[in-house]
């Protein structure tokens, strides 16, 4: 059974085009959207746990300890815009299990429109949201769990909107004696039903593996993600870093196999897991190479939070840094309603 599904999860992943960047439409689907998960350098995937915001990523992570949970989380993000993200989870019964809804929104502020010509005409803004129901099953007699997400996508930007429908698919495998938690994610394999004008966009899929472990009598949890496996080449060249040489010869930034590996890569660890009081840190390899200034260190691709738990809430707070001109704070709350 399990061979099974590990097959239907593949050929779902390399049949979709692969997305990077600002090759897709609905690019908020893909922002981090809680503290803990922006601490731990972003795009973590395999908590399992009581934390119903994990299974807006990662769908197989849906469990009976997320029953009654609910976690609201605030990004301040870069400029003026802003987004929020809201998970809960339902313990149905034990056959049904685990039923999960979780939404996505952002806010991109305002902004001064101009004609062609340059004339000031109305200010406008900026908005999408994304709306996802979850569930996920233990594959019988194995670690395995399976879960799947279904999201319905709207849009509007200035006068134009448009409406998709998106799939998740996770697969992870939860070993308890090693406190091992091992993960594969295909995200946003879906479609505009509405394009902005005239053409359909593709949305952005993202193929991700993820693992993590609490080390034996050690107080630390690691996390290891692989983002972007659709695409091997994630690298570009950035005109900044060009050198030029007495003759004036220019000679572009270039990529090896290993510094482009390293771009797929996201490493975090978490202090005291289990207690109240725990600290996150977490290192971005690609925004720290893609955002790095030469000249000057700006600790681009570091993140760092903490969270706390005073009897029914948990609170969280995360710093990201991304440049010396940009950074963003993440605010989240988990509230036990049991």
């Amino acid at each position: 059974m399990a061979q099974k599904f590990f097959i239907v999860f593949f050929i779902l992943s390399f049949t979709v085009t692969a997305q990077v960047g600002g090759d897709g439409t609905y690019q908020f689907l893909n922002l981090v959207n809680n503290p803990r998960m922006a601490a731990l350098g972003g795009k973590v995937l395999t908590n399992y746990d009581y934390d119903p915001i994990q299974a807006i990523w990662n769908p197989a992570s849906i469990n009976p300890a997320m029953d009654n949970q609910l976690s609201l989380n605030y990004t301040n993000y870069i400029g003026d815009v802003n987004y929020g993200t809201a998970a809960y989870a339902y313990l149905w019964d034990r056959r049904t299990q685990v039923l999960h809804a979780g939404v996505t929104y952002v806010n991109y502020g305002k902004f001064d429109g101009y004609d062609e010509f340059g004339t000031p005409t109305n200010s406008f803004s900026g908005n999408e949201v994304a709306l996802s129901f979850g569930h996920a099953r233990n594959i019988a007699f194995t670690n395995f769990h399976v879960g799947v997400n279904v999201k319905l996508i709207s849009s509007k930007l200035e006068q134009y909107s448009s409406l998709g429908g998106a799939v998740d698919i996770g697969l992870m495998y939860v070993y308890e004696d090693w406190d091992l938690n091992i993960t594969g994610v295909a995200r946003n394999i879906g479609s505009q039903f509405t394009p902005y004008h005239e053409q359909y966009e593709p949305l952005p899929f993202e193929l991700l593996f993820g693992i993590s472990q609490t080390l034996e009598n050690i107080p630390i949890r690691w996390h290891l993600t692989l983002e972007n496996m659709q695409q091997w080449d994630v690298s570009f060249s950035n005109p900044a870093r060009e050198q030029t040489d007495l003759e004036g010869n220019v000679t572009e930034e270039k990529s090896n196999v290993f510094t482009n590996a390293l771009r797929h890569t996201i490493f975090g660890i978490e202090l005291f897991p289990e207690s109240g009081f725990n600290i996150r840190l977490g290192y971005n390899f690609r925004r720290g190479e893609e955002l790095r200034i030469l000249e000057k260190r700006a600790f681009a691709g570091l993140s760092a939070g903490f969270s706390i738990k005073l009897n029914k809430l948990r609170l969280s707070y995360s710093y990201a840094q991304y440049s010396t001109a940009a950074s963003s704070s993440f605010f989240g709350l988990n509230i036990d309603l049991q």
